[in-house]
């Protein structure tokens, strides 16, 4: 069982810069894919980015493709989302989740371990 925990959320101007972390607190990551998601009021749980057990690939929703980063750290049993050009519309719960294969994927039904979620917010 992994244990997740998000941090790094805030709010931020528009065009602004903003880096958010999941690291787990149980378990090991090393040979899972992770994934971010996000969830704006009133909306449905969408997939932003996922990554590769050993970060060899990744997968970008196109809504941040060009403007998001995923990056992890095994060793440090840590995932990073950095989000620059921030707009607006980025702003939701950002959840990450632990996958119970090593290829990233899209899909919420392969992803096992959820953290509680961290609170962006962009103003205009």
């Amino acid at each position: 069982q992994v244990q997740l925990i998000e941090s790094g959320g805030g709010l931020v101007l528009a065009g602004g810069s903003l880096r958010i972390s999941c690291r787990a607190s149980v378990g090991t990551l090393s040979s899972r894919a992770m994934g971010w998601f996000r969830q704006a009021p009133g909306t449905e749980r969408e997939f932003v980015v996922g990554i590769s057990c050993r970060g060899v690939s990744t997968d970008y929703a196109d809504s941040v493709k060009g403007r998001f980063t995923i990056s992890r750290d095994n060793a440090k049993n840590t995932v990073y989302l950095q989000m620059d050009s921030l707009k607006p519309e980025d702003t939701a719960i950002y959840y990450c989740a632990s996958s119970l294969w090593c290829n990233a994927n899209r899909a919420r039904s392969s992803y096992d371990n959820w953290g509680q979620g961290t609170q962006v917010t962009v103003s205009s």
